[in-house]
């Protein structure tokens, strides 16, 4: 199994949650491999559980695992790095603080790391303190561009942008995706992405000249009842992400 995301175009990934094994195939089949499947570490009482079902979750979908906080709870960072040393997924989400010890315990660079970064209300400024301690400091704002630097210092693969709000931070998110572009950051935009501002969400980043960008949809395309991802949400996820790209 490959520890490299199926990117379409080299360009692209979906990232969505599966609420069962499933659901987490057809998901797979559906964005035609185009994707990473989020498991959320918060759902497990120990890393032994966690290590022994995430790693039947890989099976079938081809190590397309991504290892998910959960809400970006910064109380899960040690957790997603010691199951992630085990497992060696596709993708690590992480708070800023927890990246270089996610790249550490890996011991690999292909994996992708990201950085957990929030917007603040100023466009080029980002909030880096999302770590366990630093969350509830005051808040640690610093230039977007340092950030990053930050993040690569730090062995990360790409900026998690979260909580987005959809595109109510717009500016902020613009600002951004072309920080990435210039210092060849990977971009993962996060929070309020549905089926209606995913495309628009997506242009902006490839607009910018962002080499890979991995949009997260996640409450938006989940069934309410069920706990799953709707499979029909998900291809069109897919083929508005297509046409976005064949512009």
């Amino acid at each position: 199994m490959t520890l490299t995301p199926n990117f379409y175009q080299d360009r692209l990934c979906l990232n969505v949650l599966a609420g069962s094994k499933e659901n987490a195939r057809a998901i797979w089949q559906a964005a035609e491999g185009h994707v990473l499947v989020g498991v959320l570490s918060k759902n497990y009482a120990s890393n032994e559980a966690a290590i022994a079902d995430m790693r039947e979750y890989a099976a079938l979908i081809d190590n397309a695992l991504s290892v998910g906080l959960g809400a970006g709870d910064p109380n899960q960072s040690q957790m997603v790095s010691e199951i992630s040393a085990v497992l060696q997924p596709q993708h690590v989400n992480q708070v800023f603080t927890g990246v270089a010890t996610s790249r550490a315990r890996l011991g690999q660079s292909q994996t992708i790391v990201n950085g957990l970064i929030s917007p603040t209300g100023q466009p080029g400024q980002v909030k880096i303190s999302t770590g366990p301690r630093s969350a509830k400091c005051q808040d640690g704002i610093v230039p977007i561009e340092t950030a990053i630097a930050m993040l690569q210092d730090m062995g990360g693969s790409s900026v998690k942008y979260f909580p987005m709000g959809g595109l109510q931070a717009v500016d902020e998110y613009r600002a951004v995706a072309e920080a990435c572009a210039k210092q060849d950051f990977w971009l993962e935009p996060t929070g309020g992405i549905d089926l209606e501002n995913v495309g628009e969400i997506v242009r902006i980043a490839l607009d910018a000249g962002v080499s890979k960008v991995i949009p997260h949809v996640y409450s938006s395309i989940i069934d309410k009842t069920s706990g799953e991802t709707r499979i029909d949400d998900v291809k069109q996820l897919l083929a508005i992400c297509k046409t976005v790209l064949a512009r």
